[in-house]
């Protein structure tokens, strides 16, 4: 190979940054901090939502780095539009801001690390390090933050390490903390669950958002196993469960994939059609006919709602119910995914959103 082929395939090859925000000393500062990574990304800057929209129209990034508080169209804003229209784009959010609610506003909308601007040398390499991991593996599952790593992975390296820390996840619209101190597992907490019940629960999510909070070492010991025993504990419930929905699905529709068959098993549920809303002809269903219809259906309705939620200003569309004496019926997106969900008319008009929300969660894990 040529000496300009080689330099040429490098260039095509070297990663791009967006940064986004509306003061120009910062847009500078963290420039120059972004220089500091060793893959040597492009970074590119801009100073307005509607530019940086533009910008992403006309040219690949794999990566947007945002501020939130801008005029006229600020981070949320641009965020939304970002994962609608460029779902596989890696999102940060850096701020000054740490209100709890702008973090489980930026969760929601699918950002991969919420990162209040560094101050100090050590804010500064983490923040280097999470960049350089969401660069590393780019369009791939994992975790914000180690985005090569299994939560198995994060939770091993924190206690081989003696380190102490609490971890806070999310998956879709559930939130799972894990304390630890010292190298050992004390407590966990999610929707639902506590200790190590809550441990297995959370273990079971394959993805999602993690963030290392600050150790709260006043916490009151209640898992009393060790790591060791729990992940063990956690990977034979989860073989067993694979084995059980794989048994299923092959007696009743061998044509459902593993991560299909709970949800079609989920207790209620009539039928289920889950469609990826990159190609018509890309769907899968259970217990219904006309199930290309119902996915084509699904697609434009969702297409047709979302500009309300952008129009106003309320985040991304989350659900649709429709209901009648005869059936509920609920419509979603989780991820790369859109699903049309049959209830039973057992299920009532006010539990339809939560159990949407529990299945929704169940595909992520």
């Amino acid at each position: 190979m040529l000496w300009w082929e080689r330099v040429t395939g490098k260039m095509e090859t070297r990663q791009k940054i967006l940064l986004l925000d509306d003061d120009q000393d910062l847009l500078d500062t963290y420039g120059e901090i972004l220089g500091q990574l060793a893959s040597q990304p492009e970074v590119h800057k801009c100073n307005a939502g509607a530019r940086a929209l533009a910008m992403l129209e006309s040219e690949p990034f794999h990566l947007l780095i945002c501020d939130l508080k801008m005029p006229k169209m600020d981070g949320l804003q641009v965020l939304s539009a970002v994962r609608r229209q460029h779902p596989h784009l890696r999102t940060v959010v850096l701020t000054s801001l740490v209100d709890e609610q702008f973090r489980s506003r930026v969760y929601a909308l699918g950002v991969d690390l919420f990162w209040q601007k560094p101050g100090t040398e050590q804010e500064i390499k983490q923040f280097l390090e999470c960049i350089e991991s969401l660069l590393g593996r780019e369009g791939s599952g994992g975790f914000r933050g180690v985005q090569s790593k299994s939560l198995v992975d994060i939770i091993q390296l924190e206690c081989i390490s003696h380190s102490s820390s609490v971890l806070r996840i999310t998956n879709g619209l559930y939130t799972g903390k894990i304390w630890i101190n010292e190298g050992e597992l004390i407590d966990a907490e999610t929707e639902g669950a506590e200790a190590e019940a809550a441990f297995h629960k959370i273990l079971s999510w394959k993805a999602g958002n993690f963030e290392t909070l600050p150790a709260d070492r006043d916490r009151p010991r209640r898992i009393l196993q060790s790591y060791n025993a729990l992940l063990l504990e956690t990977a034979q419930a989860q073989d067993e469960a694979l084995q059980e929905n794989a048994a299923w699905a092959a007696s009743t529709n061998p044509n459902l994939s593993p991560q299909l068959a709970p949800l079609a098993r989920y207790d209620g549920v009539e039928f289920i059609v889950a469609a990826q809303n990159s190609g018509r002809d890309k769907f899968e269903s259970h217990g219904i006919e006309a199930a290309e219809k119902v996915a084509d259906w699904t697609r434009k309705s969702l297409a047709r709602f979302r500009p309300f939620a952008d129009h106003l200003q309320a985040g991304p569309l989350e659900l649709i119910e429709a209901i009648n004496h005869d059936r509920r019926i609920a419509i979603a997106e989780q991820g790369d995914n859109e699903f049309c969900v049959g209830w039973r008319r057992s299920v009532t008009a006010e539990n339809l959103g939560p159990r949407m929300k529990k299945l929704l969660a169940l595909w992520a894990s």
